[in-house]
C-alpha cells in the first residue's frame, strides 16, 4: 500500500517512523539537521496522518505496521536504512531490524515491554489526549497559545512551547481524525516484541526523563534483550521530544549511523 511520505536529503538512507496517534510532521524540527548527512524517507503509517488504514481484515499490529514501511522502503530502493522509530514507531524498527532491513537503529521509548499497570497508564493518557483533540471548543485556537500547547501535547512534549504552532495545529486535527487509533491502541500495549535478542546491528535505545506516557524504568528491559544495544537517558525531555531538542537528537542518529556493527547473538 501506498503510505503518505516525506523524502528529502541525500546520504545515507534513513526512514523515520512515528508512534500511535502521529504523523511524520512529528519530525520537521530535525529535517534540516538530518538531511545534512540523510537521505530522508518519513512515512505516515496505515491509518494515520494522510495514508490509507489497513485492508479490511487486517489487525493493525506492529508487525503489519512494519509490512507496510518494508513496502515503502523497497519503493524508495532501501534495500538497508539507518531506522529511528518513535514509540510504536520504535517498536516497528526494531522489528524491521529483526527481519535485516536495518543497518542502524535508533529507537526513541519503544513500546512493547510494558508490564501490566503501566500498559493501563499509557492506554488511558492516550484515549484522554485523543477526547480532549476531539471533544475541547476551540481546539484550533487554543493550539496556537503556550496554554494551548500545554494542554494538548504536555503529556508527551517536555517543552510544548517549542512547537510550531500551526504544524502543531495540523498534527493534533490528524491525530483527532485518524482512523487507525482505536484500532492501533489495543495492540500497541498488549503485543510483544519478538526476536529482540536476533537484532545484530547498532541499536540506540534513548529515553526522555519526563516521558510520563511510557516511564523511563521500561528502558533497561530493551537494554537487557538487545544485544550490544546502547541505552541514553534524554535529561528533561518527554515522550515524542523531537521538537524539545532536535539538535541533540539528529546528532545521536547520525553517531548511531556510524557505531560499530553489533556481534552476532550466539
Amino acid at each position: 500500500m501506498a503510505l503518505d511520505q516525506y523524502r528529502g536529503g541525500g546520504g545515507e538512507p534513513l526512514v523515520l517512523i512515528h508512534g500511535i496517534g502521529h504523523t511524520w510532521r512529528g519530525w520537521k524540527p530535525m529535517l534540516p539537521l538530518l538531511e545534512r548527512d540523510f537521505e530522508v524517507l518519513a512515512v505516515d503509517l496505515p491509518g494515520f496522518g494522510r495514508s490509507p488504514s489497513l485492508p479490511p481484515g487486517t489487525e493493525a499490529t506492529a508487525e503489519a505496521l512494519a509490512d507496510a514501511v518494508e513496502g515503502a522502503m523497497d519503493e524508495a530502493g532501501f534495500q538497508k536504512a539507518v531506522l529511528c522509530g518513535n514509540s510504536l514507531g520504535g517498536w516497528i524498527a526494531l522489528e524491521l531490524a529483526r527481519r535485516g532491513r536495518a543497518a542502524s537503529v535508533v529507537a526513541i521509548s519503544p513500546a512493547g515491554l510494558q508490564h501490566k499497570r503501566e500498559r493501563g497508564w499509557g492506554r488511558n493518557i492516550l484515549l484522554a489526549m485523543r477526547w480532549g483533540a476531539r471533544n475541547l471548543p476551540a481546539r484550533d485556537v487554543l493550539v496556537r497559545s503556550r496554554f494551548g500547547s500545554i494542554l494538548f501535547a504536555g503529556p508527551a512534549v517536555a517543552l510544548p512551547w517549542r512547537l510550531d504552532p500551526n504544524d502543531f495545529a495540523e498534527v493534533l486535527r490528524l491525530f483527532a481524525e485518524a482512523p487507525g487509533f482505536l484500532d492501533t491502541l489495543p495492540h500497541t500495549f498488549e503485543g510483544q516484541p519478538e526476536g529482540l535478542n536476533e537484532i545484530d546491528v547498532p541499536v540506540r535505545i534513548l529515553w526522555g526523563t519526563r516521558d510520563l506516557l511510557l516511564l523511563p524504568r521500561q528502558a533497561k528491559r530493551f537494554e537487557r534483550l538487545i544485544p550490544n544495544a546502547e541505552l541514553r537517558y534524554l535529561e528533561g525531555l518527554g515522550h515524542t521530544p523531537m521538537s524539545d531538542d532536535p539538535e541533540l537528537l539528529a546528532e545521536l542518529v547520525a553517531t548511531t549511523s556510524r557505531a560499530p556493527r553489533a556481534e552476532a547473538p550466539a
